[in-house]
């Protein structure tokens, strides 16, 4: 008698996700799975969590969770896992993260002015206004009060470079490649998700240490 082969689900958890108070996490929530087309929409809506106050604005869904619930909803299926081994959920009222352009106009002028600060200090400790006119003679073989044949082509370079620096002229990437400035950003996005979902984790630790202790006691 030829044996059936047990059904397979495929779950790839996501990094992070956004979802109202009160609201109650699904499977199709924090993952994608590739599954049987009559298990995947049972699957899809499969209830991991419901959001409380207690939860605070950020919580932590690991694999384990999701492997426990699959196998209580499906007993024989198989479990195949991949990627990240939990996923953050962000707790937004809205249920979407809008940008904050206040935030966004503010750092931008910080940062405007303070470049600009920079690059003055930098020009006045180095005396760069004589550079330019010894550099000017070098080149002419005359003093020159104002040299403008150096000074143009040096303002205009310093903006050129800025831009292959950023890589961005206005709205449109010179290439596919990320800034460095985008490096940065997403490092500190990774070492702040790995910090909370480390806290999350040991606050998780503590809840069940205690509740082991009060059914102890």
């Amino acid at each position: 008698m030829e044996q059936l082969e047990p059904d397979i689900v495929y779950v790839r958890m996501r990094r992070r996700a956004v979802v109202k108070p009160g609201a109650v996490v699904t499977l199709g929530d924090v993952a994608r799975i590739v599954v049987d087309p009559r298990l995947e929409h049972r699957l899809m809506r499969l209830p991991l969590h419901r959001i409380t106050e207690q939860d605070g604005n950020l919580l932590v869904i690991d694999m384990l969770q999701i492997v426990k619930a699959i196998r209580e909803a499906e007993p024989g299926i198989m479990i195949e896992t991949f990627g990240e081994p939990h996923v953050l959920l962000e707790i937004v009222a809205s249920g979407e993260v809008k940008p904050r352009r206040w935030l966004l106009v503010t750092a931008w002028i910080l940062l405007f002015f303070g470049s600009g600060m920079a690059m003055m200090n930098f020009h006045a400790d180095v005396n760069m206004p004589a550079v330019q006119k010894r550099i000017t003679e070098l080149i002419t073989g005359k003093p020159a009060i104002h040299p403008w044949l150096f000074q143009v082509p040096y303002s205009i370079g310093v903006g050129m470079g800025m831009l292959l620096f950023f890589n961005r002229l206005l709205r449109r990437k010179l290439n596919d490649e990320p800034n460095p400035l985008e490096v940065e950003m997403f490092m500190y996005q990774e070492n702040v998700n790995h910090y909370v979902i480390t806290e999350e984790y040991r606050k998780k630790h503590e809840r069940l240490e205690m509740r082991a202790g009060d059914r102890r006691d």
